[in-house]
């Protein structure tokens, strides 16, 4: 079967619906039930609890409390790097943008433009620069953590689809990380102007800052921004700057200017938070 088949039943689902009821579940306490579902969740997905900072599965009141566990001291050690791993997860893709062509997956690629929420000046500071999107399975850590130092300028919410992201749907969903709902945040580093956008999902119930506090819901359908020009929001590198409530995808933006991979790099390849992800001279 091909992906765009795989996918097309995707188009009817009352994804909105589904992700809200998911939502509820998501936040409600419901005791030795809230318990169980977490036992499932980790038999099925092989949660690695060992790592969590609270092993004990019988602790999380919620099924979201469990989801955004932290981890134990020293589980994520950051390498030298000037940029690490922001996730755990998978290597999605990452490269060169060509003029303002993000790539996505053979046959698909979105611009910049589109993925900031249609702002074109934006989104022309990283004209020929470079991106990587990765994925969060079910099983990973699900916060978020600065790939380097920066402050905070603006925070953009964009409403949107809310397709899978898995890689069938990427394969399969043209423009994908571009039509579902994301946050977009924007950095001044020492390196230049950096973006990390929050791409969300299917049964993804909301997306959280360290700043703002869940960004949605709300989701009044209206694209929301902020802007932090007097206000200091400065985050170290390895620092804790979001979380998903239920997985997904970020995607990172920097512009025209030197910078290596890791080597090691390569599509679907598994990652750890605070691992070497870049250099730049």
């Amino acid at each position: 079967m091909s992906d765009r088949l795989a996918v097309l039943p995707q188009y009817f689902l009352p994804k909105q619906a589904l992700t809200a009821l998911a939502g509820r579940f998501a936040r409600a306490e419901g005791g030795s039930l809230t318990h169980a579902a977490i036992r499932r969740f980790v038999a099925r997905y092989g949660v690695n609890m060992a790592e969590a900072a609270q092993p004990d599965i019988t602790a999380y009141p919620t099924f979201n409390e469990f989801f955004t566990r932290p981890l134990r001291d020293g589980a994520r050690p950051l390498a030298q790097a000037t940029f690490v791993c922001p996730v755990d997860g998978a290597i999605s893709q990452f490269g060169p943008i060509e003029k303002d062509q993000i790539f996505q997956a053979k046959g698909h690629s979105y611009s910049t433009t589109a993925l900031v929420g249609g702002d074109a000046a934006l989104a022309a500071g990283f004209d020929n620069g470079h991106f990587a999107t990765l994925y969060l399975s079910p099983k990973d850590y699900h916060r978020i953590h600065m790939p380097c130092a920066g402050r905070l300028t603006r925070m953009i919410h964009v409403p949107g689809a809310l397709f899978s992201v898995n890689p069938t749907t990427a394969r399969g969903v043209p423009g994908l990380f571009a039509r579902n709902e994301r946050v977009v945040c924007v950095f001044d580093t020492a390196h230049g102007p950096f973006v990390l956008v929050l791409v969300g999902a299917t049964i993804v119930g909301s997306m959280a800052t360290v700043w703002h506090g869940v960004v949605n819901p709300p989701r009044s359908g209206q694209l929301r921004e902020w802007r932090y020009d007097t206000e200091s929001v400065e985050l170290a590198q390895g620092a804790e700057m979001g979380r998903f409530l239920l997985g997904s995808t970020v995607v990172m933006l920097w512009p025209h200017a030197p910078l290596r991979f890791n080597p090691e790099w390569a599509p679907a390849r598994a990652i750890r938070m605070g691992e070497v992800m870049a250099s730049a001279p």
